[in-house]
């Protein structure tokens, strides 16, 4: 295929050295097949004009064709403007600029007709329109009917006449010169089956719509075609790993029937119980497992994780738990011994805070595999923790930890990696999840235990706070703790303490008859560890904490969650930090507390919190609010490299993606069939370059 598509920008007709090199600096537009993906981000509907006399207050930008029929400067100083009364066979109406007068006025000659577009507005019984684009009437354009493209550009650029319409026209001498050899990326089945356009015409009609209708179609083959990219990547990833990788086959159940019969403390979920036998078929498959748990905070992973280390424990290997902070780690290291105890099973923990001599101690029962479970934080990826056989890794909140450092984990076992189960609390909406976790197998645990009562959440304003205060007594005199959450943005964080520490005086003068505890980021560990103790041990009844509580603390007994400048956090932040409460059998309350003045976003963000306990509808909510870049706070897998698709809005195409691109691998796992041809050519062009797959080169 020629390399037409690497040509390089500044030989195009109309661009040359200089605008080529601000194309490379403001839009990271190098070649033509650069320029070919700059796609349009929206459209202006120019396939109507508008008589004077049909303009209306509700309409957005519209068309009118009229004659000039004065033209003069009003006002003086900074409120000069240009005013040029025009009119139609309808009426009379006025065009005002207030930047750039003496270049307009040169080309506003009285008696001309002009196309003008911009947005109409009344004012007493005048129409008006401010800064309208103009042209002069010709044949061509008074018939023109289109959908007009809209570019993202920079002030640099349109400076050098490449605004909207300047990158259009390029667009112009670009689209003709390359349309007929602009290859086909996708097979002739998978077209005729999704009813797909071919890619040059998708191409053309992005940039220049013939009609509705076909820019829809348009949209949708591109948008198609970068998902089935992404997701086949991923796919073929997925088939490397699982014939790359043999996984030891760990299938003996005896201390799992024995757990079962004697010592499980309470019922198991039927969603439990799925993910625990999606993960057991796994593991005695012969293939090493990598699977993703998703489950909210309280719908118990951790049960099902130390299940999984039974399977693996009865089956001769050894199982370790990674956690991204000590508090966390500790929290599972207490919650697990004692299980791992009423089994006669070794465990211990490894994190930054444990001494040397203890640490020895670990190293060597590790290798002489009397210690079964290690639980700790990334002290467990040092070159001299080795283990005689580790066969099943679990890693807790995925995200926190770099792709090199997991790698570091499954180095640990040198026959075989050894399995594999992430587990997450943040709920990750199914097109993300898709996209980031694409290559791992994804189980859900999407029921609570019985017994929790769902946590019931308010939004209240800064005048209802001595309401909240006598809420707070109540619970407190029954027995119950409470958190209260000061936001924490790291910009300012003499601000944020200041703001805990006046609330924390503003509690401890409200409520002198409690006792309080306080914890924020700039504390010693210690005595963090310290004031969490108090809490948990019930010698505090409030604790008082910026977000350093929100993943981890486990306190059954802390009945209420107040967040202070509610408005100041993520959807996902305040559905974890809510997940702290509610974790006994009593009923819970979550109060959002917030000024009265608030964006439209944060009103959407508490809104959705009183509305819904449903961490995976929580999630869509902030995927479509934050966007998927903002959401994992990493640039990963090439996820926020989409060019024209969304996934917060294109969830149904996504699907369809994905299915064809399961069904290919199915039935062509080596893409050999003659029809798959494209398939297979668009993926070796693209393997050395690109994260996305779909791009032309």
């Amino acid at each position: 295929m020629s390399g037409i598509f690497d040509t390089r920008i500044e030989f195009l007709k109309g661009v040359g050295p200089q605008k080529a090199e601000l194309l490379n600096k403001e839009l990271n537009i190098f070649s033509y097949g650069d320029l070919l993906q700059h796609y349009p981000f929206r459209y202006e509907d120019r396939t109507q004009f508008f008589k004077i006399r049909e303009l209306r207050d509700d309409l957005e930008n519209v068309q009118v064709i009229a004659r000039i029929k004065s033209v003069e400067l009003v006002g003086t100083g900074g409120k000069k403007r240009l005013v040029a009364q025009v009119f139609d066979d309808t009426g009379e109406m006025e065009m005002t600029w207030f930047k750039g007068i003496q270049w307009v006025q040169k080309k506003l000659p009285v008696g001309a007709a002009y196309i003008f577009f911009g947005k109409p507005a009344q004012y007493g019984r005048k129409w008006s329109m401010a800064h309208p684009e103009m042209e002069p009437v010709t044949a061509a354009n008074e018939k023109r009917n289109n959908f007009q493209p809209v570019y993202s550009t920079t002030e640099k650029l349109k400076a050098r006449f490449l605004d909207s319409k300047g990158i259009s026209k390029i667009l112009e001498q670009l689209v003709p010169l390359v349309y007929s050899q602009i290859p086909e990326t996708l097979s002739p089945e998978i077209l005729h089956q999704y009813q797909l356009i071919g890619k040059a015409e998708a191409v053309r009609q992005i940039h220049f719509p013939s009609s509705p209708e076909l820019l829809h179609r348009a949209r949708k083959r591109l948008k198609f075609e970068e998902f089935f990219y992404l997701q086949l990547r991923l796919l073929l990833m997925k088939v490397a790993r699982t014939e790359k990788f043999r996984g030891q086959i760990l299938a003996n159940t005896d201390l799992l029937t024995d757990f079962y019969k004697n010592h499980i403390p309470f019922e198991l979920t039927n969603a439990q119980k799925r993910v625990i036998r999606e993960s057991f078929a796994d593991m005695k498959s012969g293939k090493q497992m990598n699977r993703l748990i998703q489950g909210d905070v309280g719908s118990g992973k951790t049960m099902v994780a130390f299940i999984c280390m039974l399977i693996a424990i009865s089956s001769g290997a050894q199982a370790c738990l990674m956690a991204p902070t000590e508090i966390l780690a500790n929290q599972h290291y207490e919650g697990l011994k004692e299980y791992a105890e009423m089994m006669g099973l070794k465990i211990a923990l490894l994190t930054g805070s444990v001494k040397k001599s203890a640490r020895r101690i670990i190293h060597e029962e590790l290798l002489s595999g009397e210690l079964k479970i290690l639980i700790g934080t990334h002290a467990l990826l040092e070159d001299v923790v080795q283990f005689q056989n580790l066969g099943l890794a679990i890693v807790d909140e995925q995200h926190r930890f770099g792709v090199a450092q997991r790698a570091k984990l499954w180095a640990k076992n040198k026959e075989f990696i050894p399995h594999v189960l992430v587990m997450t609390a943040t709920p990750i909406p199914r097109t993300l999840a898709m996209t980031l976790y694409g290559d791992l197998d994804v189980s859900v645990i999407d029921e609570l235990p019985a017994g929790r009562k769902p946590i019931s959440t308010v939004h209240r304003y800064d005048k209802d706070r001595l309401k909240v205060f006598g809420f707070i007594n109540q619970e407190i005199q029954k027995g119950r703790q409470v958190y209260i959450v000061y936001p924490l943005i790291e910009e300012s964080e003499t601000l944020d303490l200041k703001n805990l520490m006046d609330g924390f005086e503003s509690i401890a003068r409200a409520f002198p008859q409690y006792h309080l505890s306080i914890v924020h980021g700039g504390m010693k560990a210690e005595d963090k560890d310290f004031e969490m103790q108090r809490f948990i041990k019930g010698e505090t009844q409030i604790m008082v904490a910026t977000t350093v509580i929100e993943v981890g603390v486990n306190v059954p007994n802390a009945s209420v969650m107040i967040i202070e400048n509610a408005e100041r956090f993520g959807l996902s932040q305040l559905h974890q930090l809510r997940g702290r409460v509610g974790r006994g059998a009593e009923q819970s309350y979550c109060i959002l507390m917030s000024k009265y003045e608030l964006s439209k976003d944060s009103r959407i963000r508490l809104e959705t919190m009183v509305r819904t306990t449903d961490g995976f509808e929580i999630a869509d909510v902030d995927l479509r609010l934050r966007g998927p870049g903002d959401l994992m706070g990493t640039q990963q897998s090439g996820i926020t490299d989409l060019l024209i698709a969304d996934l917060s809005k294109d969830a149904p195409i996504l699907t369809l993606a994905r299915d064809a691109a399961q069904l290919l691998l199915a039935n062509d796992p080596e893409l050999q069939r003659p029809e798959n041809t494209a398939i297979l050519r668009q993926v070796k062009q693209q393997k050395k370059t690109a994260m996305n797959w779909s791009r032309i080169s």
